[in-house]
């Protein structure tokens, strides 16, 4: 099937757009931009500059993909933004190009954006990552996937956000968080495990309990963060799901997000 191109649309004759794609209403497609398979550009959508998008993505109203990155100096060079397939990407998301000559920012499969996210440049995206409304991150962020962002969350340039992560609304993060971690405030402090969320995803009882394990050594043994990472790589099995975390936590540039004084939550939280 060929593509479905509104007549009111602008498209440059040589934007590569595959089959099946839809293009709406007054949507502008740039010169160097490639859509892959099935995918929809919703109306007054603009996909500029060296952006590809993978198949079967849903661009909604007013996304704006691949302008240059929000910094003085910029020297308008020539970089990328890659996403993946199967993405849904709501109403007004920004999501802006490398920095630097060849950069890139770097979306996986199957996120769900909702509207008013921002991406700022050089992000690294993973999969099966949700995003809520207003949600930012800055430069040179990383998430991991299955990870969740709530609405109004702000995420400081060169932060890393882990697998499994959920972060509350209108949290303000400024530190690394550790994977499967459940965090909020300001600034943002972990306050127990996502535990819903690795159930859901078939994480067995087994390692949901090492991890708690491990967390409360982490977060409420008084030690610091080294003796934390020492007693469990001596005293615990290494799980691929606790190598993991230990890695995380040992290449945090910006250090983690710190515990609140509460007790963990157990099996039936949230």
């Amino acid at each position: 099937m060929i593509a479905n191109i509104h007549p009111t649309a602008i498209i440059h004759p040589e934007a590569q757009l595959g089959e099946g794609v839809t293009v709406g209403p007054f949507a502008v497609i740039g010169e160097r931009v490639k859509i892959g398979h099935g995918s929809q550009i919703g109306a007054h959508a603009i996909l500029t500059n060296w952006t590809t998008i993978g198949m079967n993505c849903e661009i909604h109203a007013g996304v704006v993909i691949g302008d240059n990155p929000q910094i003085k100096g910029y020297k308008h060079e020539e970089s990328y933004v890659i996403i993946g397939n199967n993405n849904v990407i709501r109403e007004y998301v920004t999501i802006h190009r490398g920095w630097h000559k060849n950069d890139a920012t770097r979306i996986g499969n199957d996120n769900f954006f909702m509207a008013n996210v921002h991406i700022a440049h050089d992000c690294q995206i993973g999969d099966n990552i949700v995003m809520a409304n207003y949600a930012t991150l800055g430069g040179h962020v990383v998430v991991e996937d299955n990870a969740f962002i709530s609405g109004l969350v702000g995420i400081h340039q060169f932060v890393r956000i882990g697998r499994f992560a959920m972060i509350g609304g209108c949290s303000k993060v400024v530190q690394d968080v550790t994977p499967y971690a459940l965090v909020d405030g300001h600034p943002a402090a972990v306050s127990g495990l996502n535990m819903v969320g690795m159930r859901r995803a078939g994480i067995s009882s087994q390692t949901r309990g090492t991890l708690k394990k491990a967390y409360h050594i982490l977060y409420h043994s008084n030690r610091n963060t080294n003796q934390a990472l020492s007693l469990i790589r001596n005293e615990m099995e290494m799980t691929p799901e606790l190598e993991h975390l230990v890695g995380f936590v040992e290449t945090a540039k910006r250090g983690i997000c710190r515990g609140r004084k509460v007790e963990m939550v157990n099996e039936g939280g949230h």
